[in-house]
This record gives C-alpha cells, structure tokens and sequence, in this order.
C-alpha cells in the first residue's frame, strides 16, 4: 500500500484564491483587511516565518502591518505597541510571533491581544468560547493549525464524522484546541488525547481510524504504530543536522515508512503547514467580515 498524499500546498493555494475573491467583495465596499505581526529581536527562524506572513498576504490583496522592536524591549514597551494594535482601525487582526525573550512575560503578552483580533485563534476567551460551543456556528477566531488539519482533511476527501482520531501532543498550539474542533457536532469525531508521557502509546495508536502527531519528537509514530488505511497528519516539526551536509533539515513526528501502511498522509514539511498559514489569512477575512456585517445598519444587507 502506499498513501494517499495530502497534498497542502495544492489545498492552501485554491483556499488563498477563495479569499483573493473575498478580499475583493470587502474591498468594494470599503472594507480593507490588514494583518499586523509584532516581531520582537533577530531570530533568523521567526524574521523567516513573519516574512512568508506577510507575502501570504500580498497573494491575497490584505494589508500588511509591521512591528519589528528590539530584543531588549521592555514589557512595558511591547505592551504599549500592542495597545496601539488594538486601537489600530487599519489593522484587522493581528499575531505576537512566538519565542518571545526570556525576560518578558509571555503569558501577559497574549493575553493583552483584543480577542476580536486575535488572529492566531488563541487568546484565552476565544478558546474558552469554542470549548464552551458544542453546536452553535462559530463567530470568534479559531486555532489556525488545528482548523488547517481539518480543512486540509476535508478538502481532501476525509470525512471525520464518527472517527476515533488520536492526537500525540498536549501543546497549546495544537494537541490541547483540537479536540473541541473536531468533537464539534458537524465534524462529530471521538479524540483521544495522548502525549509523550502516555504509557500505552501504541496500542492507542493502532485503535486510530486518524492520527494527529503533535509533539515534536522527530519520527516519533512509526509504521509499526499504524493500522493499516489510517490517515495520518504530521504536524509536529522538529530539526536534524544531516550528518553528511551539515545542514539542518525539518523533520516530523511521523516515520516516511508509515506511507507503505496508511491509507493517506500528510507530509512535512508542505502538508499542514501551508494550510496553517492560509487558515491565518482566513482568520483575518473572516474577522473583516463580521466587523463589516456588525457595522451595517439593520436594513442593509451583508452577503458576502
């Protein structure tokens, strides 16, 4: 057997033209999106991250807004800067791109983020929100990464409803939010959350109609660990020095043997990843969206 590819850069590109097209209906009637990203010091990794953000964006017509502050800003500093993103009329939503130094408080940080530009999906009260709705549509910021393993499935052909999915990791980015997305009633799925500490690991794993691996420890899920047709998401990013060249190489959580034995996989790096930062770009159109349906008097009407 050999797995299916889910293939996320093919599925981020037509969800990127979906919202090209979205963007054009908001800016026809005014409404322009812009997304902020606050970058603290000179990590090479996060300047990367932030940059591919940012040409996302131009991709689909939103605004881009920067921040770029110091490695020694204060906390009173950077917090003032993320007040002034929240009075920002020109910034739609809005991200703290993460590791943060040691000396500031990362916690503080995020949650001073208004929950209404919360474009991660992560703020406290935008999680509190969807673990407390069960069945009611969604109208706050969701997880990125969690949403981009689901509408990368989905888009995919993988139906959810009625799956034992199990997910390795207990992060906050993703192991912890993704159980109440997917145990929603329109997606109806059964989630066992295990983590590097899970004594029976494998034995949970084979029970999986779908993995999410999640934790970050390369090469962690093997073919051994797979029931044969299950699909697996490789989430979890980690790094190796290849031996040879020296270079340092993205790894997953999931063994590339695994593919003789699922029914479909997504690869890593350019399966879950690409979603993830289209589903930033969604967060933030979605966002524009409402502020413009909440605007509009009681006799107009919003279809967009």
């Amino acid at each position: 057997m050999s797995a299916v590819i889910l293939d996320g850069k093919t599925c981020a590109a037509r969800l990127k033209t979906e919202l090209a097209q979205r963007v054009t209906v908001l800016k026809e009637r005014g409404v322009v999106c812009g997304l902020a990203t606050v970058l603290v010091g000179d990590d090479p990794a996060s300047k990367w991250y932030v940059s591919g953000k940012h040409s996302d964006c131009a991709e689909v017509g939103i605004a881009s807004i920067k921040r770029e502050l110091p490695g020694d800003v204060s906390q009173n500093e950077l917090e003032a800067v993320l007040q002034e993103l929240n009075e920002n009329p020109d910034c739609t939503g809005y991200i703290v791109q993460l590791p943060l130094p040691k000396h500031l408080d990362i916690s503080c940080v995020l949650e001073l983020i208004d929950p209404a530009k919360d474009a991660d999906g992560l703020h406290p009260t935008n999680l509190g929100r969807l673990l407390l709705n069960v069945n009611e549509a969604i109208n706050t910021p969701l997880p990125c990464t969690p949403r981009a393993v689901i509408e990368l499935g989905e888009r995919c052909g993988i139906d959810f409803n009625g799956k034992h999915v199990v997910v390795v990791g207990r992060g906050a980015t993703v192991g912890r939010p993704i159980a109440p997305l997917l145990t929603r009633r329109e997606i109806n799925a059964t989630v066992t959350l295990t983590h590097t500490g899970t004594k029976n690991l494998d034995e949970l794993l084979l029970q999986a109609d779908v993995i999410v691996a999640a934790s970050g420890v390369a090469r962690m899920v093997g073919p051994a660990s797979v029931k044969p047709g299950a699909v697996v998401f490789d989430v979890g990013v980690s790094r190796r020095v290849d031996p040879v060249t020296g270079k340092s190489n993205v790894v997953g959580d999931v063994d590339p043997a695994v593919a003789e034995v699922a029914g479909a996989m997504s690869p890593n790096p350019g399966g879950v990843g690409p979603m993830t930062r289209a589903l930033l770009l969604k967060n933030v159109v979605e966002m524009a969206e409402r502020a413009a349906k909440s605007g509009l008097r009681k006799d107009d009407s919003y279809d967009c």
